[in-house]
């Protein structure tokens, strides 16, 4: 259903314009509607952070910033003139102060910069910053904050926000993240990395005199792939590079004795989705050293909590979990659940760590404590259960290869009745399906009656870097039969209806379900969300075209082979299964026009197919009524050709 006052642009096989009033006075809510709407809504908090003493933790729900003695459990709220959203709250090392954003109200990006005691008072307001504000940190003597600013920036920054359209004289603009310094004394805001310099992620060193950062020349989205570890003069801006990697680089993180940078690196298909290895290397430069060459989990953040101890989370396995690694490479396993454990902070000598755990059948709460052994801290949802089946962690095996995801049963499972399966392939590739609170698919595809598996095929993150880099020049490859052998191991051990299997994806998974369709009809539905249809096009007209590289090995115009190979369209008459087919008209990472091709050849073939475009969304929809909507479309689809299945087997 299409809210009230929403349009949305439609494409069938007779292409029309569907005003969204219309539709919306004249059709009663679908049973997916209804669905939807009656899924349990949960409250997230964007972070937790711990201070650096171990005594408070503070957390964020949308204009209030909460703080916590761990002693007495007391706490105290603190928020800004006009309600702002805040964000980005960090302490200060003596954990007496701290300092968060908040965002102003208009299209383009603005923050202010505050500061309050951990105790309680006023916050103090200390600079207005015109453009994109990120990633605070007070300097090691708590006189300055440093953040990431993009001045002037007419949208948000990342490539997963909605682009703003091309004009004029193409890349003569460009918008540079700067590290940049607030003296708290007197309020001046000073740049200082270099002009034409984009930095990622950063790290003060324990002196204050410099910091290291991840950072590459030119515009961001792009060319985060290519970034290297660089340290920074604190009083020049002058930039020593530390590290040229071979594959991606996040979380640097300087040692408490300002010798070592500890980072992940490893093939890593998303900026912000981390996994890999952790390496090393000295503060002044020199051989990089590998600390957990080959381990079987995907490290995703890191702390020093000694000069010779690193603890990380990591995904093992598809699930939550943190160890530990000296700097000699000892590696020890710490704890592992069935749950999503992230927005994870330490003290400063780790043994008090905040989280932010979920699981299928548990809504997000604050805990702080020991590593596994957390105290729950907030009741944000405490009335709040879910409204579908039990969740399993799935096992199986392609040749020798083990494998495993998640599936959760139909609500009200009986095992003597046959049910639709929904596969629900994930994005990236370099990601993965975990144990999270989800009402908008999986959680939605339960309650409607379905099976809903979300498999994590070769290519994702939790069973180490090998495992990672095995679809490497073979996207649609391993990773498809992956997938299918997951169906076929599920079909034998629950009662799933071969006639009514369904799959659907966004981003990669939206790829990965054009692909499929182009070789097997055993869907009875596909819903592709973000789909990459042509590889040729792709390149030549998305903002990201830098991550290509190292999973083809090549360009496309150095390689056409290795991409055809894996390319959708190049099959596309093999077609059968009716497809949705969604996608924001300003997505970067992959641009409108890949789901226009596929509409097009779709219709072409008279293949059932739909296009939804939305409007002023980019990669990832943020506006909740679009949001909703995919949902309901999605759902809706894929019940009608279910019932058609079901009724075809019937004659």
């Amino acid at each position: 259903m299409i809210p009230y006052g929403r349009t949305f642009l439609v494409l069938c096989a007779s292409a029309f314009l569907l005003p969204a009033a219309s539709r919306a006075q004249t059709a009663p809510p679908s049973h997916a509607a209804e669905v939807i709407d009656s899924m349990p809504q949960a409250r997230f908090m964007q972070q937790a952070v711990v201070s650096p003493d171990g005594r408070r933790v503070a957390h964020i729900v949308r204009s209030e910033l909460t703080v916590m003695s761990l002693d007495t459990r007391e706490r105290h709220t603190i928020e800004v003139e006009g309600a702002l959203p805040l964000r980005g709250a960090v302490f200060s090392p003596d954990s007496k102060q701290l300092a968060f954003l908040a965002d102003l109200p208009g299209e383009a990006p603005s923050a202010q910069l505050w500061t309050a005691s951990a105790d309680g008072g006023t916050p103090t307001r200390h600079a207005e910053l015109k453009g994109n504000a990120d990633a605070l940190s007070f300097s090691p003597d708590g006189s300055k904050i440093a953040l990431l600013f993009i001045e002037g920036l007419p949208r948000h920054a990342g490539p997963l926000q909605p682009m703003t359209p091309l004009s004029g004289v193409v890349g003569e603009k460009i918008y540079e993240q700067r590290l940049t310094t607030v003296d708290l004394a007197t309020n001046t805001v000073t740049q200082v990395s270099p002009a034409g310099v984009y930095v990622y992620e950063y790290d003060w060193t324990p002196d204050g005199c410099s910091w290291v950062a991840t950072a590459a020349h030119g515009s961001g989205d792009a060319n985060w792939y290519v970034a290297r570890l660089y340290r920074i003069d604190g009083q020049t801006g002058e930039m020593h590079e530390l590290r040229s990697p071979k594959l991606q680089i996040a979380e640097p993180r300087v040692s408490p004795d300002g010798r070592n940078v500890a980072f992940i690196e490893g093939l890593m298909s998303d900026e912000g989705s981390t996994g890999g290895e952790i390496f090393m290397v000295p503060v002044t430069g020199g051989k990089a050293q590998d600390l957990t060459p080959n381990i079987k989990a995907s490290p995703s953040s890191l702390a020093w909590t000694a000069p010779d101890r690193i603890i990380f989370g990591e995904n093992i396995d598809g699930k939550s979990g943190f160890g530990t690694v000296t700097t000699s490479g000892t590696v020890e396993q710490l704890w592992s659940g069935e749950e999503s454990v992230s927005g994870t902070s330490f003290s400063h000598d780790g043994t008090v760590s905040a989280v932010i755990r979920q699981s299928p059948s548990t809504p997000p709460e604050l805990w702080a404590g020991e590593i596994g052994r957390w105290k729950q801290l907030t009741t944000l949802n405490g009335d709040v259960k879910p409204a579908w089946g039990e969740a399993r962690n799935f096992h199986w095996t392609n040749g020798t290869q083990a494998l495993e995801g998640w599936l959760l049963l139909p609500k009200d499972y009986d095992r003597s009745k046959k049910y639709p399966l929904v596969v629900n392939v994930h994005g990236g590739p370099s990601a993965a399906c975990g144990p999270r609170w989800d009402s908008r698919t999986m959680g939605a595809e339960s309650a409607m009656g379905y099976f809903a598996f979300c498999p994590n095929p070769r290519g994702s993150y939790g069973q180490g870097e090998a495992f990672t880099q095995a679809n490497v020049k073979d996207f649609g490859g391993g990773d498809f039969r992956d997938i299918m052998a997951g169906v076929d191991a599920i079909a034998r051990e629950y009662p799933v209806d071969p006639l009514r299997i369904g799959i659907r994806g966004h981003s990669y998974g939206g790829y990965m379900t054009m692909w499929a369709e182009t070789q097997t009809n055993r869907f009875a539905a596909a819903v592709a969300g973000a789909g990459l249809s042509d590889w040729l096009s792709y390149y030549g007209v998305n903002d990201i075209d830098e991550w290509m590289i190292p999973f083809f090995g090549a360009s496309v115009y150095d390689d056409p082979a290795v991409y055809a190979k894996s390319d959708p369209m190049h099959f596309v008459k093999a077609v059968k299964t009716p497809t949705l087919i969604i996608v924001g008209d300003s997505d970067g990472e992959v641009p409108m026009e890949q789901s226009v091709e596929w509409w097009h050849a779709l219709t072409t073939l008279h293949v059932p197919t739909q296009l939804v475009v939305y409007p002023h969304e980019g990669h990832v929809f943020f506006k909740p009524a679009d949001s909703r909507d995919y949902a309901v479309r999605s759902l809706e689809w894929l019940e009608t050709w279910f019932v058609k299945a079901g009724e075809e087997a019937k004659r």
